[in-house]
Parts: structure tokens; sequence; C-alpha cells
């Protein structure tokens, strides 16, 4: 006799946590396309600024690396699938691809409107999860938006002066 799993019951509606598993995709798919992104420019980097570039963009590839676990295990635990494959992410992210390979300071500006990019696209979720008072979203989803305005901070003084 096979045993069933309970429906989900964590005081969170079905249809909410539909909606916040759907946000958190959208964040998954632009990390994902962030963390592509990041990881080929620090293959790719050139000039002056190499070795600063190249040892940066390696510590923000392996933090994004990081969170898309964490937000994805976010969807499971609501109940849902988390999507995958370069196909639904290029779908579902805000972040376009890069054509080409950018000059380094090029690649920076691109960096800087990603992960700006993930905050409007993370604050967007925030409201639904909040609505919900899904608190375990709303902490992983300030954390993730601390982290990307401190890195598109960063990453835009580069480009001052």
């Amino acid at each position: 006799m096979a045993v069933t799993a309970p429906p989900i019951d964590i005081g969170i509606s079905e249809s909410q946590r539909q909606q916040i598993a759907e946000g958190l995709g959208r964040v998954l798919a632009d990390s994902t396309v962030l963390y592509a992104k990041t990881h080929g420019f620090h293959w790719n980097v050139t000039g002056p600024m190499f070795n600063t570039l190249h040892l940066m963009f390696m510590e923000q590839y392996t933090e994004l690396w990081t969170a898309l676990d964490e937000i994805a295990e976010r969807i499971r635990a609501l109940g849902l699938p988390a999507p995958f494959g370069a196909q639904t992410y290029s779908t579902l992210s805000s972040i376009p691809e890069t054509d080409g390979i950018p000059s380094a300071m090029a690649m920076v500006r691109e960096l800087v409107e990603g992960h700006e990019a993930v905050a409007r696209t993370i604050r967007g979720v925030f409201a639904i999860a909040d609505a919900a008072n899904d608190e375990p979203t709303a902490d992983l989803l300030t954390q993730r938006l601390q982290i990307h305005e401190k890195t598109a901070w960063m990453l835009r003084s580069l480009l001052e002066g």
C-alpha cells in the first residue's frame, strides 16, 4: 500500500503559494542569467583591471551560485516545481543575454544593470509574500535584495570618477 503525502497546510493558501512560487521563479531566472553572465565575464575580462575584475566576478558568481539553490528550495518548500532550463529562464528573466564580449567597463555596467534588475524583480515578489504572511520567503528576498543592491553599488563605484 502506497503512502501519500498529506496536502500542504502551512497557513498559506494554494493560490498564494502558486503566486509566490511564480514570483520566485522569476527571481531564480534573473539570478541564473546573472550568474551565467558574471561567470562568462570572469572568463573573458581583459585589460588593465583584469586581476581586480577577474577576482571580483568570481566572488560574485560564487555567491549567486549558492543563492540559486536557496531560491529553488524555497519554491519546492511551497510545494511547487522550481523552473529550470535555458529556454525557460530566457522566458522568465528580465535580464538580456550579452552579445559578444564587451569591454571590461561595459561588463561592469551590464552587471550593475543586472543586479538592479534582480532587485526590481525581488521587490515585486516581496509584496506578494508579505501579503500572504510568508515570512521565510520575505526573509530570503530581503537578504537577496541587500546583496544585489550592495553589489550594484560596488560595481557602479568602478564606473564613477
